[in-house]
C-alpha cells in the first residue's frame, strides 16, 4: 500500500465521520455487540490463530463498553462561579474524529482489539494496522472485521515498515501506538507534523523488589508466571529485573529454580507451556545479551538455548554489571537477572535513577516497605506481592510514565482516550450585566471584581454607592 491508497483509505473514513454516523449511541452498541458476536463466533479461529492471548479481556472491555456506554456519554455538570449567573456548565464528551491504532505483535490479537473497542466506544471512526509480525493474527483480524464490523467506519490495513509509513504520512486525529520506543519515536515525529495528538503505551525495565519479609515461596511462584509464563517473558509488564535483599538472594534462586522445574519440568524445551522467541532477529539479539563479556558468568541458572526452534531456557544471572547491556536495554525475553541490595531505600534509588518503568512490583509483609515503594517511586502501575494482574483490572488505568509511555486505557480510559472532553457553558439573556461593557468606570471595576471574587457584601456596598 502506498501513500495515496492509505490517503483514499482516510478519506472516506473522514467523509463517513463528518457525517455523524459514528456518533449515535445506537451505532457504537451494534459495532460492540458485533465485536462480542466475532468473538463468539470465531472463538475456534481466534484461539487457532493467537493461542495463548488474552481474548477473555477484549470480551470484558466490550461487555463493560456496552454497559456503561450511556453513562460515559453523558455530559459531566460543573458548577459556575456567582459573576456568570444565571448560567450552567457540563463537559461533553465527543469523538475525536478518524483514529490510527497500532498494535504489537506480542499479544497481537488483545493488542489490537482493546484499543479498537475504545475507539469505537467513543464514537470514532478507526484504522487498525496489526503487527506484520504476528501473521495469523494479522490475517484472520482482516478477514473478519469487514465481515462483523460497518466497513465505512472501522478498517483494517495489513502490511509491514512501507504501509505503516504510508499510514504515519496521513493526518490523524489521534495514533495508538502499542510497541517499543524505537519505533515510538518516529511514530510521535510524525504525528508532530499534524499536530496529531498520540497515545504510545511502550515498556521498559520493570523492576520487581523483594524484601526479607515475602513469602518466597508464593513470591517465585507470581515472578515465574509474570517473567516465563507471560509469553516466556515477551511482554512489555513482565519483570525484566529483581532487586533483592542480599540476606535471601541464595534463598531466593533456589525457590526460583525449583519453581521453574515444577511449571516447566527439567526440560523446559519439551514443555507445551512455555513460548518460543517471536522472530530470528529477537533470538539474535537476546543470544548477545547472555554472551555478552559482562554476562555470560552471571549466569546461575539456564541459558542453552536452540536456534533452529527459537528457544531460549528460562535463565537467572546473578548480579550482573549495572553496566552490562543487559541492564540497559529492556529485556524482552526469558532472562532475568538479580541484583541482590543491602536495603529497601538502596532498591528505590536504583530504581529512581534509572527511566520510569512500566510496571513495578514490590514483595514485602511490611507496610512500611509498601509505603515507601510506593511514596518514593515512580511508574506506569503499581503491584503489591504480585505481577502483571493490574493489567486485568478494567476500572485501573493502563499506561506509561516518561520513557515507558503517555496516555492510559482499558474500560472509561480507553473511552477517555479517544475522546474529547468539549467545554460547554450555557446562558440566556436574563441578568445581562451592564458593568462587563465599556465604558469602564470605577463603579464598574469595582462591581466586577467582587462578582468575580464572589464578595457579596462587597457587591450590596457597590450597589448603594458606599465604601469599606
Amino acid at each position: 500500500m502506498g501513500v495515496e491508497e492509505a490517503a483514499e483509505i482516510v478519506g472516506c473514513l473522514r467523509a463517513s465521520f463528518r457525517s455523524g454516523h459514528t456518533k449515535p449511541r445506537a451505532w457504537r452498541v451494534q459495532q460492540l455487540e458485533a465485536v462480542l458476536m466475532l468473538l463468539q463466533d470465531r472463538e475456534k479461529e481466534i484461539q487457532q490463530a493467537v493461542y495463548s492471548d488474552l481474548v477473555a479481556l477484549v470480551e470484558n472491555a466490550c461487555k463493560l463498553a456496552v454497559k456503561k456506554l450511556k453513562e460515559w456519554m453523558s455530559p459531566e455538570k460543573v458548577s459556575t462561579s456567582f459573576a456568570l449567573y444565571p448560567s450552567s456548565a457540563e463537559i461533553v464528551p465527543e469523538p475525536l474524529g478518524v483514529v490510527l491504532v497500532i498494535a504489537a505483535w506480542n499479544f497481537p490479537f488483545l493488542l489490537a482489539m482493546d484499543p479498537l473497542v475504545g475507539a469505537v466506544a467513543a464514537g470514532n471512526a478507526v484504522v487498525l494496522k496489526p503487527s506484520e509480525l504476528a501473521p495469523a493474527t494479522s490475517n484472520l483480524l482482516a478477514r473478519l472485521i469487514p465481515f462483523y464490523l460497518d466497513n465505512s467506519a472501522v478498517c483494517v490495513v495489513e502490511g509491514g515498515v512501507s504501509e505503516t509509513s504510508a499510514l504515519l504520512d496521513q493526518k490523524w486525529d489521534k495514533i495508538f501506538y502499542t510497541g517499543s520506543s524505537r519505533v515510538a519515536k518516529l511514530v510521535m515525529a510524525a504525528a508532530s507534523k499534524h499536530l496529531t495528538p498520540v497515545t504510545l503505551e511502550l515498556g521498559g525495565k520493570c523492576p520487581a523488589i523483594i524484601d526479607s519479609s515475602a513469602d518466597l515461596r508464593v513470591a517465585c511462584r507470581r515472578i515465574a508466571v509474570g517473567k516465563w509464563g507471560n509469553n516466556n517473558g515477551q511482554a512489555c509488564i513482565s519483570p525484566d529485573y529483581i532487586l533483592a535483599d542480599e540476606s535471601i538472594v541464595h534463598k531466593l534462586i533456589e525457590t526460583l529454580t525449583s519453581t521453574l522445574k515444577e511449571f516447566y519440568g527439567e526440560d523446559p524445551r519439551a514443555s507445551p507451556d512455555l513460548a518460543r522467541i517471536v522472530n530470528f532477529s529477537h533470538f539474535t539479539r537476546l543470544t548477545k545479551l547472555l554472551d555478552h563479556p559482562s554476562t555470560e558468568s552471571t549466569i546461575v541458572h539456564g541459558g542453552q538455548r536452540d536456534e533452529k526452534n527459537l528457544y531460549i531456557a528460562p535463565t537467572i544471572l546473578l548480579n550482573v554489571p549495572c553496566d552490562a547491556p543487559i541492564m540497559k536495554e529492556e529485556i524482552f525475553g526469558p532472562l532475568l537477572p538479580i541484583l541482590t541490595v543491602k536495603t529497601v531505600d538502596e532498591a528505590v534509588n536504583f530504581v529512581t535513577a534509572r527511566p520510569k518503568p512500566l510496571a513495578l512490583y514490590v514483595f514485602t509483609k511490611r507496610k512500611s516497605v509498601k509505603d515507601v515503594v510506593l511514596r518514593d517511586t515512580s511508574a506506569g502501575g503499581m503491584v503489591v506481592n504480585d505481577t502483571m494482574l493490574h493489567f486485568v483490572v478494567l476500572d485501573l488505568p493502563f499506561g506509561g510514565v516518561g520513557e515507558s509511555g503517555m496516555g492510559a486505557y482499558h474500560g472509561k480510559h480507553s473511552f477517555d482516550n479517544f475522546s474529547h472532553r468539549k467545554a460547554v457553558l450555557r446562558r440566556s439573556f436574563f441578568a445581562d450585566i451592564l458593568a462587563r461593557y465599556p465604558p469602564y468606570s470605577s463603579l464598574k471595576q469595582r462591581l466586577v471584581r467582587c462578582l468575580l471574587k464572589a464578595d457579596y457584601f462587597g457587591i450590596i456596598l457597590v450597589m448603594l454607592g458606599l465604601k469599606r
